[in-house]
């Protein structure tokens, strides 16, 4: 069996543009694309190395730069594990990975962070009506665009490729199963209408 070196070994180095596509702030490229984005992924660590990551969306630019070294990232209502903010008091290591509908390209941002309340940036956050729960406050270290193979190849905004949601169990359904419980939770279609009461 290969050890992991030799499997490393195995690609070829990165090209010189690939190495030297990493910016140290977010130049314009990187805030007007952040101001187009409607989701992202936040990925974050615990102190002992387990990872997570965790979706956030709003309106395009729901992340806020406030500077070119300096993102909020505001966190709505949802279902207060908050595992993510946790992780960043103890690791304030973080990274996020933004979409825009229709790109193909995404957009990564790494940092360190720092967890503060709703109004301490003096800035208003407010979406769909509502002050955030709090603010992820991510200082800039690195960076840089990923090219869009993997969109590519996923078709992710490929109209045509889009799965049915009948195929799939419902969320109810899904929940019921992995908590064990012996009472029906709501369908999809009243799940959903309840999520969109709490945006």
């Amino acid at each position: 069996m290969d050890t992991a070196a030799d499997v490393l070994a195995g690609y070829r180095p990165p090209s010189k543009l690939v190495q030297d596509k990493v910016v140290d702030h977010l130049d314009r490229h990187c805030r007007a694309f952040i101001a187009l984005s409607p989701f992202a992924t936040l990925a974050t660590a615990a102190p002992d190395g387990r990872p997570d990551v965790s979706p956030r969306g709003g309106d395009p630019g729901f992340a806020r730069v406030l500077d070119e070294r300096t993102l909020a990232l505001p966190d709505r209502q949802g279902n207060n594990r908050v595992d993510s903010l946790r992780n960043t008091v103890g690791n304030p290591h973080a990274a996020l990975l933004f979409f825009v509908p229709g790109f193909e390209e995404t957009l990564k941002v790494f940092g360190t962070t720092m967890l503060v309340g709703p109004d301490d940036l003096g800035v208003d956050l407010t979406e769909f009506g509502r002050p955030p729960r709090s603010v992820l406050v991510l200082t800039v270290e690195q960076a840089y665009f990923q090219c869009g193979k993997a969109v590519m190849r996923s078709g992710l905004w490929d109209a045509g490729r889009q799965v049915e949601r009948s195929t799939f169990p419902s969320l109810g359904e899904v929940l019921r199963d992995h908590c064990g419980l012996s009472t029906p939770l709501p369908g999809q279609e009243e799940m959903r209408a309840e999520l969109a009461q709490e945006l």
